[in-house]
């Protein structure tokens, strides 16, 4: 009993000073181990580096904190893409709660060699680097993988001069000798090793919110990463590729009962594991109905197809309350898909929005309304005028989402675009400028104000080839020449490129041809949203009002200043 009558609930910490370098190599012989709730290795190259420094000037490294047990859990079986021997059985194991980053980086300099951990020492210049084709070689470039091998050294460096010599002596016996405290804990079980490594770790290098939740929830047996794990593999065998783990751990949260916050996701620590398990299961059974709706229902053959995925978040939940929604239900999801997916509603999703959103999902499963609700404002047209296309953002997905939903046929072929090839994102070649880029260039219109959505289509890569760099009017003659007026115009439409935008592209008018794409891209997007913004007639008075806002907006804006559009950076938590 301690003086204030608490009982401790573990040995006092037991403080060692030991050589970092025997520190490492009882790493390697499975002396001291790595739990399997320890977050991966996430330092940069110029941390390592400013690792090694700091160890050869002699500079305080921090400690490192060990906690001592006969109980075995599982264990990783590299560091730093090194092989390590397996603990002893049936003998104490210490295992490494505070100074993985640290460790791992002398062990990864000192044994390592590859990618990484190719580095090495300057003795002249008397700087560490990681080595590349174009780096200096020569007697006094020393890998450091020598400094844990004297011989190899100093044969190296045997006829350097004198000067250069002592470097590599105060090298070698710098990182052979430097000491570091070593706090040992003792009498703990392995929950509470978890909850102590989440608490240390809380400071240095911020751990992200998976690492946390899968150190927080750990036990002997059960590993929330291998749980999520389980559950992504939900998503692989309906071929659907996969989301980021955040978002997973959004689903676990709610369907266990708490929200999509970062706060409820860190709640799952509250939970025993057979709570937790079941959060998974619950949503493990969601996810794979919300596939299935994402991919015949909105025809999103693959995850990176979303425009946010926690979209995908917010319909496991619903799927998960609402198990066989009705045929009405089913449209009401269409709908607020394509309302979500055309703003930036998720692109900074926040708890002010998780709350009510939460609520929606209930109301709207429960039956109590017939729409699901959302403050998810409606789009406008300039939102093809000025979003850049790129694989990597939102507009660009929605684009290739809408393109998809109509069917669309090659120009030059006629034939059916294969949609889940374009919508991939593996090959850009799927996509190409109306309007080619270098055409505009020549009219003097700038990169960025070419590549909007607006002015982007789907062709299969040999049509982008062969339509190459020419204008509009003299490849879009051609095809009427060969296949004909009307053939062409019914391709055109399923690309959603109707006759003023046609005509326009005849005339090589690029800012009318623009203007009409965009406002026929957005009537389409705002027919599928319907009744999600409201009555019908409400919905049309205000898709029209949003067409004239945009023109009067961009009337005297200088259109290269509009073009930047927002990635999708997943949630503001």
């Amino acid at each position: 009993m301690n003086s204030t009558g608490r009982r401790r609930p573990f040995a006092s910490p037991e403080p060692t000073i030991v050589a970092i370098s025997r520190i490492a190599d009882r790493v390697l012989t499975g002396e001291i181990v790595l739990p399997r709730y320890q977050r991966a290795f996430v330092w940069s190259p110029h941390q390592i580096l400013d690792l090694l420094d700091s160890v050869l000037r002699n500079y305080p490294i921090g400690s490192m904190l060990l906690w001592e047990t006969t109980e075995q859990i599982a264990s990783e079986q590299t560091v730093a893409g090194l092989a390590v021997d397996p603990p002893p059985r049936d003998q104490s194991v210490r295992y490494i709660l505070d100074g993985q980053q640290r460790l791992a980086s002398i062990i990864g300099a000192l044994h390592g060699g590859t990618g990484l951990w190719d580095i090495a020492y300057d003795l002249a210049e008397e700087r560490f680097f990681q080595r590349t084709p174009d780096s200096p070689t020569g007697p006094h470039i020393v890998s450091m993988r020598q400094v844990s091998a004297a011989g190899s050294l100093f044969r190296q460096v045997a006829d350097l001069s004198p000067e250069l010599r002592e470097r590599a002596t105060d090298l070698y016996e710098q990182f052979a000798n430097y000491l570091v405290p070593v706090v040992t804990l003792k009498h703990m079980s392995a929950e509470e090793s978890s909850r102590v490594f989440v608490r240390i770790n809380s400071m240095g290098t911020p751990m992200n919110i998976v690492d946390v939740a899968r150190a927080g929830t750990w036990s002997p047996d059960f590993d929330l990463k291998e749980e999520i794990e389980s559950l992504l593999r939900v998503l692989d065998a309906k071929l659907y590729g996969r989301v980021d783990t955040k978002t997973m751990l959004r689903t676990i949260a709610v369907a266990a009962g708490f929200g999509f916050s970062a706060k409820d996701i860190n709640r799952l620590r509250e939970l025993d594991k057979d709570r937790l398990r079941a959060a998974v299961d619950d949503a493990a059974k969601a996810a794979a109905r919300a596939v299935d709706f994402l991919s015949t229902q909105i025809r999103t053959p693959r995850a990176d197809a979303l425009p946010y995925y926690n979209q995908f978040a917010v319909l496991v939940e619903v799927f998960r309350q609402l198990p066989k929604p009705s045929s009405g239900q089913f449209d009401a999801l269409r709908r607020w898909f394509w309302l979500t997916a055309s703003g930036e509603y998720f692109k900074g999703w926040s708890d002010t929005q998780m709350v009510p959103d939460l609520q929606a999902i209930t109301a709207f499963a429960s039956g109590e309304t017939q729409e699901f609700e959302t403050g998810a404002a409606l789009p406008r047209s300039a939102l093809w005028r000025r979003s850049a296309f790129s694989k990597r953002n939102a507009p660009s997905k929605l684009l290739a989402l809408l393109l998809a939903y109509e069917e669309p046929r090659d120009l030059l072929t006629g034939l059916r675009i294969d949609v889940g090839r374009s919508l991939s994102w593996q090959n850009d070649k799927e996509f190409h400028h109306f309007f080619p880029k270098a055409f505009l260039r020549s009219r003097g219109v700038s990169g960025a104000r070419a590549n909007v959505c607006g002015n982007l289509v789907m062709l299969t890569s040999h049509s982008n080839i062969w339509v190459t760099d020419r204008a509009p009017s003299q490849y879009l003659r051609d095809l009427a020449d060969t296949e004909g007026e009307e053939a062409l115009r019914e391709r055109l439409r399923t690309c959603l490129v109707e006759e003023d935008a046609y005509q326009a592209a005849l005339r090589d008018d690029y800012d009318t041809f623009l203007r009409v794409r965009s406002e026929t891209l957005h009537r389409r997007l705002m027919e599928l949203i319907g009744q999600a913004a409201g009555s019908s007639n409400s919905a049309a008075k205000r898709a029209a009002q949003s067409m004239a806002d945009d023109n009067a907006l961009e009337e005297d804006a200088d259109p290269d200043s509009l073009i930047d559009e927002p990635v999708d950076r997943d949630s503001a938590d």
